[in-house]
């Protein structure tokens, strides 16, 4: 197996990065574009060994991590913040190339992001304090300890953004981490490690394991010296680490899949409702946040649907790296079946497709509306996690909130409506982590963000992801208990 591959003229390591150097692996799995199915490479494929490795790495570099200043670490996090900003452009087309997203907005916005996470968060670290408060004369201060080595499993429709969500963070709080990418997009990952490594950051505080699924998840989420796990990713596989961390009692945080409503009211701005509507398709529709169940009020259906369908057709589908294209890839071969057969049962089953409602040519599916779609079909109540909406039709404010909320989820809403009021009453009602009134994605990292039901369980962003990566403590301390020793 070569030890690195050349990705759109990037240098890219396909091997492991453990305890602060490239470690091997007997097997590999194959890395490929969506964009045109080329091969890219192959990636170290680890398993049991490659965990245990991981995790005794981390552990070892825990002690002094975790013993390093507040402002140390903020420190060499802005250097980090700084490598990226560096390789900005290389991060872009190596995750545009990896994932099929937008090289346009990973190179305007996703990478940036990805600096400003780890700039975020080491601000934070120096600004996070709770006031001293006293009870009965006896003064109570909360301060958080670092908990210790930290998995954080990651999905592949936003790498490198999601992760540093993850890892900044942890790496903050004073922990180590062992970083497990998804097999699909794994390439930015590892130049995350070299990114730093460059920037001083300690051997051991970050190790990225890759491989397959269970192959290497057991043995990472099972571990006995793992004290976090974070994971982002399907409903399933969470049930399969939850079951892991169980047995030990491992904390974690889970932020799962959506089927997010957008309720689009008769007094909404309708051009910003068609807007919001067709921003959905984003990444292809591969966006766990998507707003996917468009629910329209009847009286303004008929004239959003003609909207809707003038703007969604105007959407140039096609090579993401081309500056004029809105809609990429899907991910793999795998996640196109899944794409297809959600539609064709659909319409199997009375489902109309507006717009869209077939593949095209590679790995690539037509923007998609469905009409005509019963409550309890599965289109309406499971993930599709692709370019496919559906459009139902409500009349009265009391049926757009039960429809809205009648899904095992709770990730997210939007709500398009002209009344002030009738958005506080509504907003109140819906089951879900972040809901966008008039606006869609507007994410800030020192707001709360986490699923309801089936969308996850926990809280991370600003003070909510140090209480997770953190052991919070309160000293409790005696008035007059002080021995003069003069």
């Amino acid at each position: 197996m070569a030890d690195k591959v050349i990705v759109a003229g990037v240098s890219v390591d396909t091997r492991h990065w453990i305890g602060g150097r490239r470690v091997a692996s007997a097997e590999t799995f194959t890395d490929t574009s969506p964009i045109d199915g080329s091969t890219l490479g192959e990636i170290a494929r680890g398993g049991p060994a490659e965990a245990e490795a991981a995790v005794a790495a981390a552990k070892a570099a825990f002690p002094a991590w975790a013993a390093t200043s507040p402002a140390e670490r903020a420190r060499v996090l802005h250097a980090v913040a700084d490598g990226v900003e560096k390789r900005l452009d290389e991060l872009a087309i190596v995750e545009t190339t990896d994932n099929g997203a937008l090289l346009r907005s990973h190179r305007r916005g996703v990478m940036p992001r990805v600096a400003h996470n780890f700039r975020f968060f080491a601000d934070w670290l120096l600004r996070l304090e709770h006031e001293d408060f006293e009870t009965r004369g006896h003064t109570n201060h909360v301060s958080w300890d670092p908990a210790g080595p930290s998995v954080l499993i990651t999905p592949w429709n936003a790498p490198l953004m999601l992760a540093t969500w993850k890892v900044a963070p942890a790496l903050a709080a004073g922990n180590t981490v062992v970083l497990k990418p998804a097999e699909w997009s794994p390439l930015t990952a590892s130049l995350l490690a070299d990114i730093a490594a460059e920037a001083g950051l300690p051997a051991g505080v970050l190790n990225v394991v890759q491989g397959y699924g269970s192959e290497i998840g057991d043995a990472l989420t099972s571990h006995p010296d793992v004290r976090r796990i974070s994971f982002t990713g399907s409903v399933p596989t969470a049930r399969r680490i939850a079951g892991s961390a169980a047995a030990r009692l491992t904390p974690l945080s889970l932020e799962l899949g959506g089927k997010s409503p957008l309720l689009v009211f008769a007094d909404a701005d309708l051009d910003l409702a068609v807007d919001l509507a067709v921003e959905q398709y984003d990444n292809a529709g591969q966006v766990c946040l998507a707003a996917t169940r468009i629910l329209v009020e009847e009286t303004v259906a008929e004239e959003f649907t003609r909207r809707f369908v003038d703007k969604a057709s105007a959407l140039v589908q096609g090579d993401p790296r081309e500056e004029t294209t809105d809609v990429g890839p899907t991910i793999h071969p795998r996640q196109l079946e899944k794409i297809d057969g959600f539609v064709r049962r659909a319409v199997e089953a009375g489902a109309r497709a507006v717009i869209g409602g077939h593949r095209r040519d590679g790995q690539y599916y037509a923007p998609t509306l469905l009409t005509d779609v019963a409550q309890d079909s599965e289109i309406v109540q499971e993930e599709v996690f692709g370019p496919v909406l559906t459009l139902q039709t409500f009349g009265t404010e009391e049926e757009a909130v039960r429809l809205a909320d009648d899904t095992r989820f709770g990730l997210a809403a939007t709500v398009a409506t002209g009344d002030h009021e009738r958005a506080e009453r509504v907003t109140a009602q819906l089951v879900a982590g972040t809901v966008w009134v008039n606006c869609f994605f507007v994410r800030d990292l020192q707001a709360p963000f986490g699923g309801s039901r089936h969308s996850g369980v926990g809280r991370e962003g600003g003070t909510w992801s140090f209480d997770f990566y953190c052991d919070v403590k309160n000293t409790v301390t005696a008035p007059n208990g002080w021995k003069n020793h003069g």
